[in-house]
């Protein structure tokens, strides 16, 4: 089963990734820190949002978010970045493969701001949709093909049957009609 994954990843590069743990109390957040506090309770809200979108618009297909976690002048985790898992393996038939395929994309493009990632995803979707159009093209066409084929044989050989049974029969029917016109 082939797997990808969708997800969001905030821009924090001004952010620290690391602080020490403070201990509960034992001294008050600086204004810049509570203004880092507050941006990464956005990002966190946003990031969880996103991912969200993904698992709600990709039921069935996409597996639980993943996220990575920064640890704020608080002492707290927030996630700045997340993914979700998404099964983009073919279906078993061309029709199905096309319904997974929409599924994929709507999954994907859910969130109100897709990703490079989610956009690629997307893009893979499209390319396994489009595939799977031009086999399922390709098997009508031998289906027809196939049933035109078999109705010419099968025209054809009832076109011998009734020549062969019209000449056999003609053969037997002339000597009496021949018979017939002369008495």
């Amino acid at each position: 089963m082939a797997m990808d994954a969708i997800g969001a990843a905030a821009d924090f590069n001004a952010m620290q990734f690391a602080r020490p743990n403070q201990a509960a109390g034992a001294r008050t957040l600086t204004p810049e820190q509570q203004q880092e506090v507050q941006k990464l309770r956005q990002i966190d809200r946003k990031v969880r949002e996103h991912e969200a979108a993904h698992m709600a618009a990709g039921a069935g297909l996409a597996g639980g978010a993943h996220f990575e976690y920064v640890r704020g002048p608080d002492g707290r985790q927030y996630a700045v970045a997340g993914e979700v898992k998404i099964d983009v393996s073919p279906a078993q038939t061309p029709q199905q493969t096309i319904a997974k395929a929409r599924r994929i994309q709507a999954a994907a493009l859910a969130p109100a701001d897709p990703s490079a990632q989610d956009r690629a995803v997307a893009a893979q979707a499209a390319q396994m949709a489009a595939k799977a159009q031009t086999e399922l093209r390709r098997q009508e066409r031998e289906e027809r093909e196939a049933g035109q084929g078999g109705d010419m044989t099968s025209t054809l050989a009832s076109t011998r049957a009734s020549r062969a049974v019209a000449a056999y029969a003609w053969q037997e029917a002339e000597p009496k009609s021949v018979l017939s016109l002369y008495a």
